[in-house]
């Protein structure tokens, strides 16, 4: 399993799992549902305390990945299969995306 801590605007909104078996699940931290201030990542993920569950990348996660050569490129420098969304959205949401989420990834022991 590789996980991401997802980081909207600076505080931490919740975490995204890929799974062994190639699925994905995301959830929103009890905090983050809880305040009524802070805002839905995404129109696509409302908050909910129950997590998400979807066989692809979320959408919305996809929609932050490079496209076309950028996306050659990244994956050849980053020695990423061009098929693992997953990691090249651990490679690229560390840091400057467009918007105001970025993935942090959670190294696992």
């Amino acid at each position: 399993m590789r996980q991401a801590k997802i980081i909207f605007k600076g505080e931490e909104a919740g975490i995204i799992s890929q799974h062994d078996n190639g699925s994905f699940s995301f959830l929103y931290n009890p905090s983050w549902t809880e305040d009524s201030r802070k805002p839905a990542i995404s129109l696509t993920l409302p908050k909910q305390k129950a997590p998400y569950q979807s066989d692809h990348l979320f959408p919305f996660f996809y929609n932050m990945l490079p496209e076309g050569s950028n996306k050659q490129v990244v994956c050849k420098l980053n020695r990423i299969d061009l098929d693992d969304y997953f990691g090249l959205l651990l490679v690229t949401a560390k840091h400057d995306t467009i918007g105001a989420v970025n993935i942090q990834k959670i190294e696992m022991i």
